[in-house]
This record gives structure tokens, C-alpha cells and sequence, in this order.
């Protein structure tokens, strides 16, 4: 990178900065822990995966969201000029190794939120969540320095259980934008379907919010499968960023252990907030996982990538 475009750069990590202090303060404060490179390369990534959010989300209709989103995967191709933050991520992804076809499958996740979300099964969920946050995993072994590729697995595992914490989360938010990322099979052996969430229709209440509190129950599990394999995995990364990796995972974590114990896994009650004392736990929790993480280093196991097959980085990651 020339010193005219890492000046010009400057401005674009100081906004990235404040993009992820405002939006991601889980990781924020874990992100406090990296190296400088490591952290301002982390929050440039993490401001691009929020424009291509954005670009979906505060769009006025659909048509505009995918006009939107064309123009941020012409600008990463470079068939048109790319405005600044795009020019530093493409940077990053050059400077760190970052397999290009990620953002691509960000892209793909995102698009398929533009319409009414309803999800099949267990496999079509898993796929959904390692297309937008799974990626994010392999985009940030190449910001922490992690050399070993049969660690992608782990870093997949551990966006993929992030996401699931996501969607149980915000199940009642997501119904409101017309989206059910419970997976039908599931709903169905509680006598509920998507269409169900949706209308939520009084009369029903207690017993939608019973079946529903089920199936979050049950894909909390499933999440936690997924942090156990990326605990595995944490020896892989260099030990000042995987100390913040170790405490970043194990605060968003949290969200899910709160959601469990204090509200029966019941996502309507309201959003789940873990407060700041909690999250300083966690922390100094993940830490000290993350010291101890070479001792935990384990094989992948093959059957969670079963239903991502094909996709970027699991074939690497299968070997």
C-alpha cells in the first residue's frame, strides 16, 4: 500500500471505529484486547459487513436493496470506482489473504433476506447462517493472523453459532419484517408453522410462545455445539488476538445462556440484553479459556459442516 492511499486510508478506520463502537459493542470491547493492525483491520471489516447489512435493511423498497447491493459487489469486482470504505476492505482482503469469494456469499445471505423469509429445516438454516455470518469467520482468520486452514472450520463454526444466537434472539423482530429463520420441520413438531408467528393471533398466545420457546430451546443447543467446536479451535489463532476472540465469543454467547435460564428460551418476552457487569465476566471467562486453548485443540468434526458442503473454505476445512 502506497503512504498516499495508507493517509487516505486513515479517515476510513477512524469511521469504522465508531461504526463498530456504535453497532457492535460485544466486539468492541473484546477488539480492545487485539494487536493495532489486527484491530483496525477487524473494524474495517466489520463496518463492511454493516454496509452490506444496511444496503438491505434501510433500504425505502427491495428494488432499491438490490440495486444497492449490485453496486457493492461491482465496486469489490472494481468494475466501478469503489467508494473508500469498499477501496480499504478490498485492501485488507489483499494485505490478510482473505478469500474474496466471502463477500460473495455475504452478499448471497443478504439477498435472500429482501423477501419474506421462511426456512425449511435444519440445513437450509445452517447454510443461511454460515453465508452471513460464517463468512465473517473466514474473513477474520486472515485480519488475526491464523495460518493453519484446517482452523477455518472452527472460525465458520464459531460465525455459524453466533448466528443462531442472532436469530433466537430476534425472533419477534424478524417476524415483524415478515422473516421466520426457525426452520419449519422444527415448528411443525410442535404444531406451529411460520404463518403462525406471524399472525400470532391472540387466542393462541400462550401456546404459540410455549412451541416457539421449544424450537429456540432446541436451536440454543445446536449453537452450542457449534461455540464447543470453536473453543477447539482457538489454539490455532495467535495468542494476543485469540485472547479477544476468546472473550468476544463468550460475551455474544452469553446472550443465548441469558435467554435460556432467565426467560425459558421464550424469544417474545423482548430483546435479550446481557448487562455490562455480565459481559465483564464473560470476558475475563473467555480469556481465560483462550489461555488454555492449546490443550483444548481437537480435529474438526466433519458432521457440522454436512450441510455446508461446497461452500467457500469448508472444502479446506474437510481435509
Amino acid at each position: 500500500m502506497s503512504t498516499a492511499e495508507l493517509t487516505a486510508s486513515v479517515p476510513v478506520v477512524a469511521e469504522s471505529h465508531q461504526v463498530l463502537e456504535k453497532y457492535g459493542t460485544s466486539f468492541a470491547l473484546a477488539g480492545r484486547l487485539l494487536p493495532r493492525a489486527s484491530r483496525d483491520d477487524a473494524a474495517v471489516v466489520y463496518a463492511f459487513c454493516r454496509l452490506v447489512d444496511d444496503a438491505a435493511d434501510e433500504a425505502p423498497s427491495i428494488a432499491a436493496a438490490e440495486i444497492a447491493l449490485d453496486r457493492i459487489d461491482a465496486e469489490l469486482s472494481g468494475a466501478v470506482s469503489a467508494r473508500p470504505l469498499i477501496r480499504a476492505y478490498r485492501e485488507v482482503c489483499l494485505r490478510r489473504e482473505i478469500p474474496v469469494e466471502a463477500a460473495a456469499e455475504l452478499l448471497a445471505g443478504v439477498r435472500s433476506d429482501l423477501r419474506p423469509v421462511r426456512v425449511a429445516d435444519d440445513a437450509e438454516l445452517l447454510r443461511y447462517a454460515y453465508r452471513v455470518a460464517g463468512t465473517v469467520g473466514l474473513m477474520m482468520c486472515g485480519v488475526l493472523g491464523v495460518r493453519d486452514r484446517r482452523a477455518w472450520a472452527q472460525a465458520i463454526d464459531l460465525g455459524v453459532a453466533m448466528q443462531l444466537t442472532n436469530i433466537c434472539r430476534d425472533v419477534a423482530e424478524d417476524a415483524g419484517r415478515g422473516r421466520v429463520y426457525l426452520p419449519e420441520s422444527r415448528l411443525r413438531a410442535h404444531g406451529l408453522s411460520s404463518d403462525a408467528l406471524l399472525a400470532l393471533d391472540a387466542g393462541q398466545r400462550d401456546e404459540i410462545r410455549r412451541g416457539t420457546a421449544a424450537v429456540t430451546g432446541a436451536l440454543l443447543a445446536l449453537a452450542e455445539r457449534y461455540y464447543h467446536s470453536a473453543t477447539t479451535g482457538l489454539g490455532a489463532i495467535p495468542l494476543r488476538a485469540r485472547l479477544a476472540i476468546g472473550a468476544a465469543f463468550r460475551i455474544y454467547r452469553a446472550i443465548g445462556v441469558r435467554l435460556q435460564r432467565r426467560h425459558g428460551a421464550d424469544p417474545w418476552h423482548g430483546r435479550t440484553i446481557v448487562p455490562w457487569r455480565w459481559r465483564l465476566l464473560h470476558l475475563v471467562a473467555g480469556v481465560a479459556v483462550a489461555l488454555v486453548s492449546r490443550a483444548l485443540r481437537r480435529p474438526h468434526r466433519h458432521g457440522l459442516h454436512r450441510a455446508l458442503q461446497g461452500l467457500p473454505g469448508v472444502g479446506v476445512a474437510e481435509i
